[in-house]
């Protein structure tokens, strides 16, 4: 992977554990999409997970892999933010349970039983889901805080 620019304080690998969104770019027919999710980074990847469907991101990656991801940390009391913007290829993968896991406790914790019940037992109708995973060509890491005001 190509680092562009790296003015972020914090390491890449630290940044990417966090339990922050990404937002997936992919070229429809009808233009660009963008679409909110969560994230695991592993592998040298972000791995995502998405539902089958002929109406999602999924399909589109599978017509054109290329894709961008932006990944932002900000805080408005003290100004800070962190951007992380990332452009590659992705590709439609079978659904792992253990990395869904792995997933979804970065988000919600380490205990399944207090997860609301949309997230538990994915690994039980893992038919319904695939993975998106995304590899990385190019990285800029970025630092664009700034006084905060709040």
């Amino acid at each position: 992977m190509e680092v562009v620019e790296d003015t972020l304080d914090a390491e890449l690998e630290d940044f990417l554990a966090r339990p922050l969104f990404c937002h997936l770019g992919t070229e429809s027919p009808d233009g660009p999409r963008v679409s909110p999710l969560w994230f695991l980074w592993e592998d040298g990847a972000l791995w995502i997970i998405a539902t089958r469907s002929d109406k999602t991101f999924p399909e589109r990656i599978e017509a054109d892999p290329r894709t961008a991801v932006s990944i932002v940390d900000f805080d408005p009391e003290t100004g800070r933010v962190e951007h992380v913007g990332l452009r590659g290829r992705a590709s439609v993968e079978p659904f792992d349970g253990d990395r869904g896991e792995r997933l979804l406790t970065q988000y919600l914790g380490p205990d399944e039983s207090e997860w609301d019940e949309t997230f538990r037992g994915l690994d039980e109708v893992a038919e319904r889901y695939v993975f998106v995973r995304f590899v990385p060509e190019t990285v800029v890491e970025r630092d664009q805080s700034y006084a905060g005001s709040l």
